[in-house]
């Protein structure tokens, strides 16, 4: 199994590493700073550099879901690395940081909108989430505001694990409504941004709200009789 370095430290760029196994499915490492698909958040980009000085170009990564896998996709077809082979696993870094952005940025946004939380996707430069509300009654300046106000407000973020008991009693942590975290490790990893959100992810945050920047709400759109879609985007 890949250790996933970026769990406890999402700012890491790089590392040194072993390869585990590569085939036409991907190539799998024993530890990595890519961070695969998944929470609505794209899998990393960056290269792989072997040994003898050559690089293999990462388009994204993944996990297998039958097999569990940490997979890194090269970029057409490559020679791939032998099992054991020494790699230095380097991310595409401006991307991360953009994503890692965006995504603190889409739990501000949670805890300014009253509903459950239906679908969503992290970009660089756009982001999205789908709230179950009733009505269209959302003004896009207020949120805007709003939204700036608690990122300017530089409010710490954290990560932490819970239990699964303390999951099953405290339910509303758990705002998206059609997936639940993963249970089967005995403990839930959570992202706290001061007392202002709280709710599980597995995904990559910034440090500090303050780091995000200037953001703006896009289009509010009316995607079925109780889903509401909000688009935000990152102005750099």
């Amino acid at each position: 199994m890949t250790e996933e370095l970026f769990r406890a430290d999402s700012y890491l760029t790089s590392c040194e590493t072993l390869v585990v196994s590569a085939d036409e499915a991907g190539i799998e490492l024993d530890r990595t700073v890519f961070y695969s698909m998944g929470g609505g958040q794209p899998g990393d980009q960056g290269i792989l550099r072997l040994k003898n000085g050559k690089e293999i170009q990462v388009a994204d990564c993944l996990k297998d879901r039958d097999t569990g896998r940490h997979l890194h996709i090269p970029v057409g077809e490559v020679i791939l690395p032998d099992p054991g082979d020494n790699v230095t696993a380097i991310l595409n870094w401006d991307r991360r940081h953009r994503l890692m952005k965006m995504h603190s940025c889409l739990h501000l946004l949670c805890s300014l909108i009253d509903g459950g939380v239906t679908g969503g996707q992290v970009g660089e430069w756009k982001s999205r989430l789908d709230f179950d509300l009733p009505d269209t009654s959302l003004d896009k300046e207020q949120l805007t505001m709003e939204l700036n106000e608690l990122i300017a407000e530089d409010h710490q973020v954290t990560c932490s694990a819970i239990t699964n008991e303390e999951l099953i009693a405290n339910p509303e942590l758990v705002r998206t409504m059609s997936v639940q975290p993963p249970t089967d490790a005995g403990s839930i990893r959570v992202i706290g941004i001061s007392d202002v959100d709280l709710q599980p992810c597995g995904g990559t945050h910034v440090k500090t709200t303050g780091e995000i920047g200037r953001v703006r709400i896009g289009k509010i759109e009316n995607k079925g009789k109780h889903n509401r879609r909000i688009n935000v985007h990152l102005e750099e």
